[in-house]
């Protein structure tokens, strides 16, 4: 049977994720393809990730992630609780499956501080479940900023020596998706491409090109601004916020384009610097967010 899918490379950037969804959804419903098991864990983090999954629009996260996978375990969505949710989670490990993985790996007195459940009477560390299902998952995902790199959870002075997934799943491919959180598009848009066509283009450092591709500061509206030295002096101001600490220049991601909260909103549309969440090294490589000449605020009003 021929299979009519348009290609990633035909479609624009802001619309690529609800067209993968979408013809997901369309080619499982239509018996062309099949739906994989997808086990999503929760490590050492805020699960701000997963709360801004629940938060997507064209695509929907409930609705999509139903149609295109089996989802087999999620710390927050499952209905199971206790050692039932650990048992659906260990069945998995003899099926196939994806791997998405969000939040840090907590080294510290080998995993301790940070428990996602009980097995067999003894506790369940995430880094022994990062180990143990990242060793047989087709593909992983690593969702947001601490899961790619550390991220917040391994912010100095890190008291629960936390590393991104690839430190404790070295020699394992990934595809790292950072942000925080991650736009519910990246990681839906990736995940049906995984389904469609295999592992997306990525660059050096496994990012997808479709959503990575390009700096914040090449497509910023306010560009103009930098262009001509026109710069903003305090929050509020609609000039450009380089000057203000502005890690546009070196965050390479589309929220220009795509935008939030239903593709109607990004910081620096709401006057507010980009903090280069969805780079590698954030938060502690992007400090200070915001550079604030207070002497000359003062001396202005």
């Amino acid at each position: 049977m021929e299979r009519h899918i348009l290609p990633p490379e035909s479609m624009t950037n802001e619309a690529i994720a609800a067209r993968l969804t979408n013809t997901v959804s369309n080619q499982i419903h239509k018996g062309l393809i099949k739906k994989k098991n997808l086990v999503y864990l929760e490590l050492n983090g805020c699960s701000g990730n997963i709360i801004s999954l629940l938060n997507g629009q064209n695509p929907d996260f409930e609705y999509t992630l139903n149609s295109m996978v089996n989802l087999r375990y999620s710390n927050s969505l499952m209905a199971s609780e206790g050692e039932k949710a650990i048992e659906k989670l260990m069945d998995t490990l003899d099926e196939e499956y994806i791997l998405a993985v969000e939040g840090a790996v907590a080294l510290k007195n080998n995993g301790l501080y940070n428990v996602i459940g009980n097995w067999k009477g003894k506790p369940l560390t995430g880094l022994e479940a990062a180990t143990m299902f990242g060793e047989k998952a087709t593909h992983i995902l690593a969702v947001g900023a601490c899961a790619t790199h550390g991220g917040v959870s391994a912010a100095k002075p890190t008291p629960s020596q936390s590393v991104g997934l690839q430190e404790v799943l070295s020699t394992k491919k990934m595809i790292k998706l950072p942000g925080c959180p991650v736009h519910p598009d990246w990681f839906l848009g990736t995940l049906a491409h995984l389904l469609l066509y295999g592992e997306p283009e990525t660059d050096n450092l496994g990012r997808p090109l479709m959503f990575y591709s390009t700096l914040i500061h090449d497509r910023c509206p306010r560009r103009p601004f930098f262009d001509r030295g026109i710069f903003a002096e305090k929050l509020g101001d609609k000039t450009c916020l380089f000057k203000l600490g502005c890690r546009g220049p070196v965050t390479r991601v589309d929220c220009p384009t795509r935008q939030w909260n239903g593709h109607v909103n990004w910081p620096i549309g709401d006057d507010t610097p980009c903090i280069g969440c969805a780079q590698f090294g954030f938060p502690d490589a992007m400090a200070p967010f915001i550079s604030f000449d207070t002497t000359r605020v003062v001396k202005n009003e």
